[in-house]
């Protein structure tokens, strides 16, 4: 078997897109369907999953370290900015968002949590357009988290603020 150079090491934290942030718990050596393959087996605590990703496909789902400083910088600006309001079908949008989502970039999922923030005095959101907030601003708080070694309640704790205080330049107080 031809031995592949580990890009990430046991106790790494790693972005897998459509989960979020794991921890590579192990590197495996198995045999699957004839052929012998080397493994990363990640851990997703807040799923309470375990996911096996072979070394020469990690890269090709997109599976990456934890963001740069400079990246986790711009996503906590992205979330002080104007709310981009589309126009567009709900189904369309909710696509969109999801996308974003799952490709991983941190910047992205910021830009959907900014997107879809409600501060308490505005009108309800649907129960869709929450669940999507919360999956992006959840999948932000786990980086977070992981990038300044603190949990994902005092995270996510971060976010709200900043989204709350940003809030009231870019909506109108409901009467």
């Amino acid at each position: 078997m031809t031995s592949t150079a580990a890009m990430f090491d046991v106790g790494d934290y790693v972005v897998y897109p459509k989960h979020g942030v794991g921890r590579v718990i192990e590197l495996q050596d198995s045999e699957i369907a004839g052929m012998q393959l080397q493994l990363y087996v990640l851990r997703f605590e807040k799923e309470k999953m375990t996911l096996r990703v072979p070394f020469n496909k990690a890269e090709g789902v997109g599976m990456r370290k934890l963001s740069s400083d400079k990246t986790l910088k711009e996503a906590m600006h992205t979330l002080t900015g104007k709310p981009k309001v589309k126009r567009t079908m709900w189904s369309r949008r909710a696509q969109e968002y999801e996308a974003k989502i799952n490709s991983g970039d941190l910047v992205s999922i910021a830009e959907v949590t900014r997107d879809l923030f409600r501060p308490d005095d505005q009108p309800e959101q649907s129960y869709s357009e929450r669940q999507i907030f919360e999956a992006a601003s959840s999948r932000l708080a786990r980086e977070l988290a992981a990038m300044e070694k603190t949990d994902e309640k005092a995270a996510l704790q971060k976010i709200l603020v900043i989204l709350n205080e940003a809030a009231p330049q870019y909506y109108e107080k409901a009467e």
